[in-house]
């Protein structure tokens, strides 16, 4: 079973309402950035920090940033990946909210936590459209507030 987003972003209403709930739980929260992970991160990540008003800082795969970076390497069920951020991205005192399309196993997304946080910053919660329950990606997260849209 392959789940996919693109019918959610190519629909105006059903993008909106999936922006408005992932930000919701974090209204009234100090968060100084979003951050999301290449690529489907960049979708919900840019849109959820323009409607907070905050700036979206891109976590890419390597090669891809035209700036001294930071990087974490991290393992995957079929390998290794790693990210990285610019140095200058986030510093301490932020406090960011991560967010992705898909959270399965919780690699990218604990590796992002790390990333963040070798930075100096804080992550305040991960948010995502879908969790894939049975993979258990929630449990990698425990220290971090969690908030899904859709489980599965």
């Amino acid at each position: 079973m392959f789940k996919v987003i693109t019918p959610l972003v190519r629909d105006p209403a059903s993008l909106r309402l999936a922006v408005h709930q992932l930000l919701h739980p974090f209204l009234g929260q100090t968060i100084t950035a979003v951050a999301g992970m290449e690529a489907r991160g960049f979708i919900f990540g840019s849109l959820v920090a323009w409607e907070l008003g905050l700036g979206f800082v891109p976590l890419r795969k390597p090669g891809k940033l035209p700036y001294d970076v930071q990087t974490v390497g991290y393992e995957l069920e079929y390998g290794s990946a790693s990210l990285e951020v610019h140095i200058d991205a986030l510093g301490e005192g932020d406090r960011v909210l991560l967010i992705d399309d898909l959270l399965a196993t919780g690699g990218t997304a604990k590796a992002s936590c790390e990333l963040i946080e070798s930075l100096g910053a804080e992550v305040a919660a991960c948010a995502f459209v879908v969790e894939l329950d049975f993979l258990k990606g929630r449990e990698r997260l425990a220290n971090y507030p969690v908030h899904s849209l859709l489980h599965y």
